[in-house]
């Protein structure tokens, strides 16, 4: 069965995932990390991608972004892949494919799942035992939103700006949400609709993305259709 295109629609959130090739490391060092970090910011702001929230792991890396077009996020990614390989490729003297296939994503309901999406990515270091706690970790955009530095990467959400009346508000709002972290159904959630591109989001939310693409936006409920009954004849 043919893959299915990506869902991408301009003006709603995207999680993305892009994996490293048999998951080998994608970064080796600090220069590799900051390297991708540039080139990120140079592309998002080429093709005008927000970029809300991201971490960088060893293997892969998460974003969550808003297009201003359906042709901005892909040509972001297409742009920053294709760039970083040659980088790679060339400082570590090695030749071939780096990325596992082509990068995942989907699109999330904002008001559900945005802010748990910021902070499901915030704990991605933890849950892999990497740090103890996210702000352990260098390459991610939670330092950003706790007011610990200034990341000319992120974009922040209106939803954040909402945490909170003042910087300290929204910081403190969110280190508690932070805190608090992602349920296990909640995350299986996110990671899932990534990996398999069905759009994440009640039934109002899939209902009204279905109408603005041509592509299924989710996942065929099993079974044959409903028949429908027909009207006793009289």
């Amino acid at each position: 069965m043919a893959r299915l295109p990506r869902l991408t629609l301009a003006g709603y959130p995207h999680h993305i995932i892009q994996r490293g090739n048999n998951r080998q490391v994608i970064f080796v060092d600090r220069q590799d990390f900051e390297t991708m970090l540039a080139l990120m910011a140079e592309n998002a702001l080429k093709f005008a991608v927000a970029i809300h929230a991201y971490v960088l792991m060893d293997n892969h890396f998460h974003l969550l972004a808003t297009p201003a077009t359906a042709e901005a996020l892909p040509l972001m990614m297409q742009a920053v892949g294709r760039s970083y390989v040659r980088y790679f490729n060339q400082r570590h003297g090695r030749s071939g494919t780096l990325w596992e296939g082509r990068y995942r994503s989907t699109l999330i309901e904002t008001e559900r799942y945005l802010l748990a999406c910021m902070v499901y990515i915030d704990l991605n270091p933890v849950r892999a035992g990497m740090v103890a706690l996210p702000a352990a970790w260098p390459w991610s955009s939670h330092a950003h939103y706790l007011g610990q530095r200034v990341d000319k990467l992120v974009t922040p959400h209106a939803l954040y700006w909402a945490l909170g009346n003042t910087p300290f508000a929204r910081e403190a709002a969110y280190a508690a949400l932070v805190q608090t972290g992602v349920g296990s159904g909640e995350q299986a959630a996110l990671t899932d609709a990534a990996l398999r591109g069905w759009a994440l989001g009640d039934a109002d939310f899939v209902a009204e993305l279905q109408k603005k693409s041509t592509r299924r936006v989710a996942k065929a409920r099993p079974g044959r259709p409903a028949l429908h009954k027909k009207s006793p004849t009289k």
